[in-house]
């Protein structure tokens, strides 16, 4: 299989690694979450070349995705094997990570996999790096707004989730917002980090 390609994800990588780059040490092991065509998993792999990847994913062609992206950015070493994750598990099969990345997932899934997620980073204790829309006190930007009509069109409990609703989330699982980085596109990358 040939790798994926996800244009946005060509067009929010470098934000992104810009902004994880100064938060990250200089080795370490990140777990994305929801890695769809395994693109961000090879892009940080290649620029961050103290770190390795663990890509996760249900769809059952990021596996082979993944690996292509990997070996065509030559970071094949450093990005393992995807492997099916689902963060509704009780248990999650990947080591325990320095890191855990997680893009544009919250608002295209129930709300219950926003719950596995903080609950799956209460057992693992390790900061988490959460990239995507997001309303603020109920308000974001109109072309977010549109973004969620078309989101519940596909499915009604999809949607743009309001950080004040994942505050409680996140204190149950022992973390903190730390630092909410705005990013192209109406979307942020925000920081959450072992209280």
């Amino acid at each position: 299989m040939t790798a994926r390609n996800a244009p946005a994800a060509e067009r929010n990588r470098q934000p992104i690694l810009d902004a994880l780059r100064p938060r990250l040490p200089a080795t370490g092991h990140l777990l994305e979450i929801a890695s769809g065509t395994g693109q961000h998993a090879a892009f940080f792999a290649q620029h961050l070349p103290g770190w390795t990847v663990q890509p996760t994913d249900l769809d059952p062609d990021t596996p082979a995705s993944a690996a292509a992206w990997a070996a065509e950015h030559g970071v094949a070493h450093r990005v393992r094997p995807a492997v099916a994750l689902d963060v509704t598990a009780t248990a999650w099969p990947v080591e325990v990570p320095d890191a855990v990345f997680c893009a544009n997932m919250i608002h295209i899934a129930p709300w219950a996999a926003t719950e596995g997620l903080f609950a799956g980073l209460g057992r693992l204790g390790c900061p988490l790096f959460l990239y995507g829309p997001f309303r603020f006190a109920g308000e974001t930007a109109p072309s977010n707004l549109a973004f969620e009509q078309w989101l519940k069109t596909r499915d009604p409990r999809n949607g743009v989730r309001d950080v004040e609703d994942l505050r409680p989330l996140a204190a149950a699982a022992g973390l903190a917002l730390t630092e909410t980085l705005a990013l192209p596109a109406n979307n942020h990358l925000l920081v959450w980090r072992p209280a």
